[in-house]
């Protein structure tokens, strides 16, 4: 599609030798494994905070949602608000305090506590199968855009971000990985918002824009949040409110912003305990303003037209794209990047948008090497190791994992959509764990052999409507409830099934069992531990004090945009 410019060339060079430089730079600091698993928890809540947010803004963010307002429209929101927001102020206030004083290494560490040792090994196993595979994703997304764009072979792509983070990480841990979250997120900031204001100002404002889609759709449907809903027929995504309110409001969301260590580590990372319960309410403003930079540039591409009348991109299914040459789906935004970025603009758009993906592969990179140190090599191969040692296996499982993420990236290419890839992952893996994390945080009387089979029926269970689905497409209305679901519906009610089971089961089982004696779960659930006080004294200091403020921007966007 496009060449680099020499400036161009320049800004993507100094980046790679950029982010290399920082993981030698904090090699030194990293030598325990306090240090290299938790960068010796001396974050502030600004930086845990920025990080927190960054380390999600992937190929899932950057791709796949762009891809997704295409395909979608302004329904690919609320992944960003109900799918965000209330989960990651409920983490700040609510469950950030248990993790934090409970010192653990991890959310598997924190079950091992609270379940024991049976229901953290299936979380681990299922958590680090998860964090390969959403690597891939990332790896498989930034090589797209280096082919659709400049050309480039997808393998060579594919190896040239996983050894760079590879590296960094390797040498610098999670200090490593979130120095260069922060940079990713400015980076992203800086190079992807050329897109949106452009965009805007060629489709004549907001309210032209939306004209024009409903005239290239033929309807208004794809420019509402809410007010289609009522039906799955009302909507593009062929979805009901309740799957948007309960299985992504609730069950993913909730699962992911609050049991996915993959974020958590990173707050886990900071200072003190009121840095640790305000970074998740710093990554929740900066979040809100998320889809301005992706899923604007989806809605611009779906209002387009040529001098004729005829929509500018026409995109397809990843799956029909494979076969016809045609762009697809995810190819929205580096389409985008090169309609609006000239020499300059376009190396730093580029290099946004793999400061992005490599944002997403480190931070699944270092949460799989944590979880594969503590929760599976120490805690069931090698329990008394030395310290180096532990660090040691954490630097070398870095290397493993990252090439085992090479391998399912290849995976991506027979999804529709990474979107569609990544929303199965979650309901097979996240789902079912925040049902046995939430009963075991809130309820005492969730006993070790509770939490181990409700965590198992749930997985269980998603995985088997998944593969019912496939064997046989008539399942899909069973599941989702509609013979006019469509995919994206049946991940949502998946979800919402697969939590349900996995309560269900721990509840059952539990009243079945011997309840666990109230004096060992003292740090572990609410009602039964007394909690620190996090020295904020003055209101504007109360970590509250800003989720409540954040919590009504939240409702004035979605009454805007309703």
């Amino acid at each position: 599609m496009t060449r680099l410019n020499p400036v161009d060339v320049l800004i993507l060079l100094l980046y790679f030798a950029l982010v290399i430089f920082i993981g030698f730079y904090v090699k030194g600091s990293t030598n325990t494994s306090e240090e290299f698993f938790l960068a010796g928890r001396e974050m502030s809540a600004w930086v845990a905070g920025l990080s927190f947010v960054s380390a999600n803004l992937g190929s899932l963010e950057l791709m796949g949602w762009a891809g997704a307002a295409y395909q979608y429209g302004m329904l690919a929101t609320h992944w960003y608000w109900i799918g965000a927001i209330p989960a990651m102020l409920f983490l700040g206030i609510v469950m950030m305090p248990f993790y934090y004083i409970s010192k653990t290494h991890s959310v598997p560490g924190y079950l091992h506590l609270r379940f024991g040792e049976g229901t953290r090994a299936l979380s681990a196993v299922s958590f680090a199968l998860m964090t390969i595979l959403m690597s891939g994703v990332n790896m498989y997304a930034m090589a797209v855009v280096m082919q659709t764009v400049l050309g480039w072979n997808l393998t060579f792509s594919i190896w040239v971000g996983a050894g760079t983070v590879a590296l960094y990480v390797m040498l610098g841990g999670l200090r490593s990985a979130i120095i260069n979250e922060v940079l990713q997120f400015v980076l992203i900031w800086a190079g992807a918002a050329t897109i949106p204001i452009l965009g805007l100002i060629e489709a004549h404002g907001w309210t032209n824009l939306k004209a024009q889609i409903a005239t290239n759709v033929g309807n208004t449907n794809y420019t509402h949040l809410w007010n289609t809903l009522g039906g799955f027929k009302d909507n593009p995504m062929g979805v009901h409110w309740t799957g948007i309110v309960f299985g992504l409001g609730f069950v993913i969301s909730f699962g992911y912003w609050t049991t996915d260590f993959l974020v958590v580590q990173r707050v886990l990372s900071a200072n003190s305990l009121r840095s640790a319960k305000m970074a998740p309410v710093i990554g929740a403003a900066f979040k809100m303003a998320v889809p301005l930079i992706v899923i604007l540039p989806g809605l611009i591409a779906l209002g387009l037209h040529n001098a004729d009348g005829s929509m500018v991109f026409h995109l397809v299914p990843g799956s029909v794209a494979k076969v016809t040459g045609q762009h697809s789906y995810d190819d929205v935004l580096p389409l985008m990047l090169v309609r609006y970025c000239g020499p300059g603009l376009l190396g730093l758009g580029i290099t946004a948008l793999i400061a992005g993906f490599m944002s997403g592969m480190a931070g699944n990179i270092s949460a799989f090497s944590t979880v594969w140190t503590y929760d599976l090599y120490g805690a069931f191969i090698n329990k008394r190791a030395s310290d180096k040692h532990y660090v040691a296996m954490g630097r070398w499982s870095t290397v493993i994992g990252m090439l085992v993420s090479i391998a399912t990236a290849y995976l991506v290419m027979n999804a529709a959509s990474i979107m569609d890839y990544v929303q199965a992952l979650f309901s097979f893996f996240i789902a079912p764990l925040f049902g046995t994390v939430i009963l075991g945080m809130l309820w005492k009387r969730a006993t070790r052999a509770g939490g181990f089979w409700g965590l198992l029926a749930g997985t269980a269970a998603s995985i088997g409507m998944f593969v019912w689905v496939r064997l046989n497409a008539d399942g899909l209305r069973y599941i989702a409830m509609s013979p006019d679901a469509r995919p994206m519906a049946e991940n949502l009610y998946r979800a919402l099934w697969s939590w349900l089971i996995c309560v269900v089961i721990t509840v059952t089982v539990s009243l079945m069992t011997t309840a666990t004696p109230t004096a060992q779960l003292a740090g572990l659930v609410y009602g039964v531990t007394p909690l620190p006080s996090d020295g904020a004294e003055k209101l504007w200091q109360k970590p509250a004090f800003w989720a409540v403020v954040v919590i009504i921007v939240f409702f004035i966007l979605n009454i805007v945009f309703f």
